[in-house]
């Protein structure tokens, strides 16, 4: 689990080492300015690129200052899963991935990403409060909030609190997840409270996430208190209410809403290597061609939303003539070639520089709406609650909001009314609901809410088409429901759990 440096950081220092140099000022001819060392990246030097690194891990794709080399990540495959994505017909499926037959290969990649940028906002946390910077320090804890809980809905059990202490635990041990979770809660209450000190005059040039807006910090810390606490809503917390938590998150300014999206964005440009990472790996290559051949769209999806006369489908996928055009995932043989199916469209993939979504608004809105359904808040009714979370999703894909007058005021009401007094319809109605509204945004947190409401809150079916794979090799009939620990872990660190336990918030 060490962690190496982002080649960006190197020239950022060297920069600032250059600009830092006065002309009167004799050099140390033992010393190479031009070096990159701890000692002179500063928090403030590392913090942007952790914080783009966090929104490329978010957005499935690689984000490098001086690479043009954009590639796929590991959690890609959650995009197909989900019924998001399929592959073209150009293009053999994968049939580790289609026949659900994962392996302890499988997670090498995305472990480490995980780690090498937790690590970096490990370095900012350091850094910064031994300079005095609390702000910034909290900052870093909130993001890192954020990757830690995602690591435990991923494996499970992980290491946690003897991570990047290489010095004293060689082969840090294995912290159970309800024990992160907790943890994690704390550490979210501390950063709220680092954040009501005062910032750095370099601050709102430094947080590339809010632009120094303290308050929206504070939200965002409550906001992933709520995810917490939702995510265990089924089993911690299926008999009663987390109510001294939700005390918390209401006096302390409550979660992000409407227009309040968490992203990062340094200066995107329209150049290869400086593009936002999500356009840069789906949208279009700064010469304009497409720059994914694979990312399609999935006929079950497709077929969902048409269903419904939802008209977010053609902001989610480039129109083929006059219609969206799918594939069939996990069908050896058929689909359609790439130039033939719908690519990303253009409510994702808007322009190169676009800001990076970590957390989009719509997203904390559909926590809130189920908060209220299960009764942990009441300032709003549960219908009005979703209603609004849908409304801000069509708004941040550029969705007119005329556009889905029907689907607002018929389809979806009549829907609610099917699920009449029942709360777990009525749970489920609302993370189908977000569900739409995650495509290709955050696919973990679709998979998360699959597996917390044992595989209800998608349609196993959608017309002809099934959520599941259709390789005639696939092995099971459930999607996995965790993520197997890195065969680098088995082979560097003895403490790794010989078995996959099942993730402790899954019913």
């Amino acid at each position: 689990m060490k962690s190496i440096y982002k080649s960006s950081l190197f020239i950022t220092a060297l920069l600032t080492v250059v600009l830092f140099t006065g002309c009167n000022k004799y050099l140390d001819v033992n010393t190479d300015p031009n070096r990159a060392t701890d000692a002179n990246m500063t928090a403030d030097l590392i913090f942007p690129n952790a914080a783009v690194e966090v929104a490329a891990l978010q957005a499935n794709a690689y984000w490098s200052a001086t690479s043009s080399n954009f590639a796929s990540n590991n959690l890609i495959h959650l995009n197909r899963w989900m019924g998001y994505w399929g592959w073209p017909g150009d293009y053999a499926v994968d049939q580790e991935e289609t026949t659900y037959n994962i392996n302890y290969s499988s997670s090498d990649g995305i472990w480490s990403r995980y780690y090498n940028t937790l690590f970096d906002l490990h370095q900012v946390q350091v850094k910064a409060t031994a300079s005095g910077d609390s702000v910034l320090a909290a900052s870093s804890i909130v993001l890192s909030a954020k990757l830690w809980q995602e690591l435990v809905d991923l494996f499970g059990d992980i290491p946690y609190s003897q991570s990047f202490q290489s010095d004293t635990y060689q082969n840090p041990i294995y912290d159970k997840g309800t024990d992160v979770y907790t943890a994690l809660q704390g550490n979210l209450d501390k950063a709220i409270v680092l954040l009501g000190g005062t910032a750095k005059n370099s601050f709102s040039t430094t947080d590339i996430v809010f632009g120094g807006n303290i308050t929206k910090w504070k939200k965002f810390a409550n906001t992933l208190k709520l995810r917490i606490l939702l995510r265990q809503a089924e089993t911690t917390y299926k008999s009663t209410v987390p109510t001294a938590e939700l005390a918390k998150i209401a006096a302390n300014g409550g979660i992000l809403g409407s227009g309040e999206s968490v992203s990062a964005n340094p200066g995107f440009s329209n150049s290869t290597g400086k593009q936002s990472p999500f356009y840069a790996a789906y949208g279009k290559t700064a010469t304009g061609t497409d720059a994914s051949s694979t990312a399609r769209a999935n006929n079950f999806f497709v077929t969902l939303l048409n269903n419904n006369n939802d008209p977010r489908l053609s902001y989610f996928f480039r129109l083929v003539g006059t219609k969206v055009v799918g594939t069939t995932y996990g069908l050896p043989a058929g689909n359609p070639k790439g130039s033939d199916c719908s690519n990303i469209g253009a409510g994702l993939a808007k322009d190169a520089t676009q800001d990076a979504w970590i957390l989009p608004s719509f997203e904390s809105m559909f926590f809130h709406a189920e908060a209220v359904t299960r009764g942990w808040m009441t300032d709003q009714t549960a219908l009005q609650s979703d209603t609004l979370a849908i409304k801000e999703s069509f708004a941040w894909l550029g969705c007119p909001a005329s556009a889905g007058i029907s689907y607002l005021s018929k389809t979806v009401k009549d829907l609610w009314a099917a699920t009449g007094t029942d709360v777990t319809k009525q749970v489920n109605f609302i993370l189908n609901q977000k569900y739409i509204s995650l495509c290709a945004v955050d696919a973990l947190e679709a998979w998360s809410d699959y597996r917390k409401m044992k595989q209800a809150t998608i349609p196993a079916t959608a017309g002809d088409y099934t959520l599941l794979s259709v390789n005639p090799a696939r092995g099971s009939n459930t999607i996995p429901s965790r993520m197997l620990y890195p065969q680098s872990e088995y082979t560097a660190n003895p403490n790794t759990p010989a078995t996959a336990t099942k993730i402790f918030w899954i019913p």
